[in-house]
């Protein structure tokens, strides 16, 4: 339980210092003060990423350590690389299929208490991490500072992942076992919804 709360508290203190910078830059450009905070906020404006954020925090969770510290450090991480393809235009087909298949897929892991080995679930994590990262990188509004955006993305992607993680410390208890696994179908229910609204 200590390590989720340094966990937590690492976090904290990494969007605290973030915002403090964004406030400082503020008088100077206001793309670049502006672009740091609409990163921080563009994964949370869509249910669709919050799901797989949290699902992948969760199964974290349900595997163990290290899997509970290396996914939620493998996802930001290739997120970024997908973001930067979104950025300079690269083509990525599906991403809005991707998008709701990593919530089907994530959720399902958590549901079933999947138990791959580690490299396994790191693949599957970071392979749809492309498509959220190439999401958010494509919609850099104009006028904003792309490495600022970029950073308050990852940002908030970690938070969700500390989220789910402190969601998945139930996973202990059967009753939590129970609300974990819930929140699993909750999520896979969720990407099916987005799937559908992808492909219609």
């Amino acid at each position: 339980m200590m390590r989720v709360d340094r966990r937590s508290t690492r976090f904290a203190v990494l969007l605290a210092l973030g915002l403090t910078c964004s406030i400082a830059w503020a008088h100077e450009e206001t793309g670049q003060a502006a672009g740091f905070l609409t990163g921080l906020v563009h994964p949370i404006s869509g249910l669709d990423h919050v799901l797989a954020m949290v699902a992948v925090g969760l199964w974290g969770v349900v595997l163990g350590a290290p899997a509970i510290w290396v996914l939620p450090v493998a996802f930001p991480l290739v997120m970024a690389f997908g973001g930067l393809m979104g950025l300079l235009g690269f083509p990525l087909p599906g991403v809005e299929i991707g998008i709701a298949l990593s919530a089907i897929v994530l959720g399902a892991m958590v549901l079933f208490e999947a138990r791959p080995p580690l490299w396994v679930a790191a693949l599957v994590v970071a392979f749809f991490a492309i498509f959220h990262g190439h999401a958010h990188g494509r919609e850099l509004p104009e006028g904003t500072s792309a490495l600022l955006y970029s950073l308050g993305f990852v940002i908030a992607t970690g938070l969700l992942h500390g989220f789910g993680i402190l969601l998945g410390v139930a996973h202990r208890w059967p009753i939590g076992r129970q609300f974990v696994r819930t929140g699993g179908v909750a999520i896979a229910l969720g990407g099916i919804f987005f799937l559908w609204r992808a492909v219609t």
